[in-house]
């Protein structure tokens, strides 16, 4: 019979571990967490020193008496749940749980499912470490009491079951906030001249970009301007002034945290955060081999660190060395760049560099093999040299103007050779440069002009967003997919080829936030929040001073929201629509997906409309009404009441203000108006009464 028991967290690992530690052990799951705060209150105790009731999760009784049996017959009790501050707390729960006599409970980690980091972590068993989860139960305690004091009061505004989370009311507003800037841009002209020059003995000609005059760089800014340099250029004798030969390396990558994970995965597999860290997991907990068994593919996938360890650091490039000769072979870069990372984990990386992707391909699903092969092709290239590049570059001198030319070309390919991002693959490649120099004669063949206009900041993509919550220290490793999934899946956000829109729903939420609870959506406060519970972690701060700091302010601003919202409660808006099945005048509701029209008479009447919402701006093609549209996933629009018959449509809101240069339609970018042609460009500011 078994002596010891250890439980993991997953039932997926149990075949695994159980593979690797024999006959002694008995390897059983919990299947996550075992007790939580109760989903009907608050469940912490604000008037006795904020202890939290925690209770039994719902359907977990017969699976924890089954793990209590087998924990009274075990000599030794291993719990072995995830290497995270997360993990650390179902291990703390668990003990309570299973009634755990300290003297024979002990807590493993292991940073990747092999038997070595498991038979090390056995013999490396400790106590669990009060600190992980005093700051697990801090930051659960802190996202209840936003949540549950926060959500009612929005809930009573907006009408519906809407919530507002610590992380997710924070990436919400950065979402809100650029699209107020995108919307509010305004573009500004350009132009580019680039001058053809005819080489001897090339067929090719040779392609140089204006660069400005005497030296000193400037750019076009309308097209007299670049009339006026044409003119002047009218005659000119151009010469090669110098030609510069050089090279320049380019440095591996580092190998993946969660964060460039998912950012990388989302912009070359196309995967959203949630079904990368899914994949992640299932090639963490173990996949079935061929020849092999359950084995676990990479190292934990919740990290903010770029460190590897020694031994997976000479591993590789012993491997790198064999397959790709010596000189490919680097130490690499082990350190990490992000002051803000914890550094409790290694980067992710294969468990076993050997365990190629094209080894493993016919075991795993399409997908995982794809993720596999990210994770490998990136952790092999973080051990290899820089590629080097040989660079020319030329400056062509005319009339007092200046051109340049370049151009690059692979000297040594180094971490290329395994791994290469989109940026490298559009280096400029323009190799007619590369015979020049200072006697070479010139004959311009043509200019190439073209008029461009300054592009509005990029909306957020899911690989975006974490970027910049990474960069803000908003969330960390665990809490990236979680928050972009919950903003989505209530709709206050919608996504639409891979960008990120706000919805209706999403503005009311995000405005009625910053009124009301300014610091909770602010960007500052969350990080240094975050710090705050970094620290308790490093056991340097009592976790309940930071509840109980956080505490007071929280209940004051839901007091005075309470009453200062009870005073603009949104009345149900009667309109002129007549409800065709009883006659009565109905009313804008709030649902799920935003406005719509419903019979006052509910319940007895059920009827409901689409509401079609006019701003009061005639079309600018047919002269109906313009009227506010959604797309089917929230995503806010104007278009013409008498569509499909008029195509009109504009993401930004028109006015029914005429453009006094071109006679257009303008369009509302915060407060100015902007003549919708921006060929035209006309831009005035609005007058208060209008806005």
């Amino acid at each position: 019979m078994a002596k010891y028991l250890v439980i993991v967290e997953s039932p997926a690992k149990v075949k695994t571990v159980k593979k690797f530690l024999g006959s002694n052990y008995e390897v059983a799951a919990s299947m996550g967490h075992v007790r939580d705060l109760p989903k009907s209150r608050l469940g912490i105790d604000v008037e006795h020193d904020f202890e939290p009731k925690y209770i039994t999760i719902r359907g977990k009784g017969d699976l924890l008496a089954s793990l209590r049996k087998s924990a009274k017959k075990a000599e030794k009790v291993y719990l072995a749940t995830d290497p995270d501050r997360e993990g650390e707390a179902i291990s703390w729960h668990l003990s309570k749980a299973l009634n755990l006599d300290e003297k024979k409970m002990r807590r493993i980690t292991f940073n990747e499912i092999t038997k070595s980091a498991i038979k090390a972590s056995i013999k490396e068993a400790r106590d669990i470490d009060m600190n992980l989860v005093d700051e697990q139960q801090a930051r659960r305690c802190l996202d209840r009491m936003v949540g549950y004091e926060i959500s009612p009061v929005l809930w009573k505004k907006i009408k519906r079951g809407l919530s507002a989370g610590r992380v997710q009311s924070v990436a919400l507003r950065i979402i809100a906030d650029r699209e107020e800037e995108i919307n509010a841009f305004i573009p500004t002209e350009y132009w580019t001249l680039d001058a053809h020059f005819a080489i001897p003995k090339e067929k090719k000609p040779l392609v140089a970009k204006f660069y400005g005059k005497e030296g000193k760089k400037f750019s076009i800014s309308s097209e007299d301007e670049l009339n006026q340099i044409l003119k002047e250029l009218e005659g000119a004798e151009f010469a090669v002034s110098e030609v510069k030969k050089g090279e320049r390396s380019k440095k591996a990558p580092l190998p993946f945290t969660t964060s460039t994970l998912q950012q990388e995965a989302s912009k070359v597999l196309n995967f959203s955060t949630q079904k990368t860290m899914r994949l992640a997991q299932q090639l963490y907990e173990g996949i079935d081999i061929k020849g092999n068994g359950t084995v676990g593919l990479i190292s934990y996938l919740r990290t903010d660190s770029t460190r590897i360890s020694d031994e997976a650091d000479a591993a590789a490039r012993s491997y790198i060395g064999e397959q790709y000769g010596q000189e490919y072979a680097a130490v690499g870069e082990t350190g990490n760049k992000n002051k803000m990372a914890q550094d409790a984990h290694e980067a992710i990386r294969p468990t076993d560099v050997t365990r190629t992707p094209v080894l493993v391909k016919e075991s795993l699903s399409r997908d995982q093999f794809r993720l596999y092969q990210l994770i490998w092709r990136r952790f092999v290239a973080s051990r290899m040299k820089p590629a080097v590049y040989e660079t020319t570059s030329a400056k062509i001198t005319g009339n007092g103007y200046l051109f340049t030319a370049a151009s690059s070309r692979i000297k040594f390919d180094g971490f290329m050779s395994v791994y290469t991002q989109e940026e490298d693959e559009k280096k400029e490649n323009n190799t007619v440069v590369r015979g020049l120099d200072t006697d070479t004669p010139l004959k311009l063949e043509e200019y190439d002009k073209q008029q461009h206009f300054t592009q509005p900041p990029a909306h957020y993509t899911e690989a975006s967003l974490v970027k910049t919550m990474e960069e803000l220290g908003i969330g960390r490793p665990s809490t990236y997919a979680p928050t972009i999934t919950t903003i989505i899946n209530r709709r206050y956000v919608a996504k639409e080829n891979k960008n990120l829109y706000m919805t209706e729903l999403g503005e009311v939420v995000n405005n009625m936030m910053k009124q009301a609870f300014p610091s909770i959506v602010d960007v500052n406060f969350t990080a240094n929040m975050e710090a705050l519970l970094d620290k308790i972690g490093d056991g340097t701060i009592r976790w309940k001073t930071v509840v109980e700091n956080f505490w007071p302010d929280l209940e004051e601003a839901v007091k005075q929201a309470e009453k200062e919202l009870a005073e603009v409660k949104v009345e149900d808006e009667v309109t002129d629509v007549v409800c065709e099945a009883c006659g009565r005048n109905m009313v804008v509701k709030y649902g799920p997906h935003g406005k719509f029209l419903a019979c006052p008479g509910f319940p007895e009447c059920k009827n409901t409309k689409p509401y079609l919402e006019k701003i009061g701006v005639p079309c600018p093609k047919c002269g109906k009404e313009v009227i506010l549209k959604k797309t089917k996933k929230g995503r806010k629009y104007y278009g013409c009441e008498d569509n499909p018959n008029c195509d009109f449509m504009s993401w930004q809101r028109p006015s029914a203000k005429k453009c006094p240069v071109c006679g257009g339609y303008m369009l509302e970018k915060g407060n100015k108006l902007v003549c919708a042609d921006e060929h035209c460009g006309y831009v005035e500011v609005r007058k208060k009464e209008e806005e």
